[in-house]
């Protein structure tokens, strides 16, 4: 099937399984679509969750978000994950599983350097800029 978007202005066109899987809880597979692209020099696509699958059944994407190269030519599979610890869950053929969003990319040049630039953030990371030790978001 082809993917395709569901509301005008939508970001993400839906994938569907192509394959019926079944998920026991904490077990993951690798769901085929049928989708083969092509994209162009200069632009990505991207595999990522859909947001219902998640809340509802707790169903993500293991390497979220896949990443879609322009050279690559083979089938967009997903990698499902069943999070939920208490149910199994069934992937029927044509369920939507997860959403392609197509994007313009830069490549970058990397150059080794000695010393890298200050700035105003440093090396803070990994929730720096709201976390504080011994303390709860009440």
């Amino acid at each position: 099937m082809v993917p395709g978007y569901a509301h005008p202005g939508d970001a993400g066109a839906d994938l569907v399984a192509a394959e019926a899987v079944h998920l026991e809880p904490g077990e993951r597979a690798l769901v085929a679509t049928g989708v083969r692209i092509a994209l162009p020099e200069g632009f990505a696509a991207f595999v990522v969750p859909r947001s219902g699958l998640a809340a509802k059944h707790g169903i993500s994407i293991v390497n979220s978000p896949g990443t879609v190269d322009a050279g690559y030519r083979g089938e967009i599979k997903v990698s499902l994950i069943n999070t939920d610890t208490r149910h199994a869950y069934d992937v029927a053929v044509g369920d939507r599983i997860a959403q392609l969003i197509v994007m313009p990319v830069t490549r970058a040049e990397f150059i080794r350097v000695d010393e890298l630039p200050e700035s105003t953030r440093g090396e803070g990371g990994f929730g720096s800029t709201g976390y504080q030790a011994g303390k709860t978001n009440d």
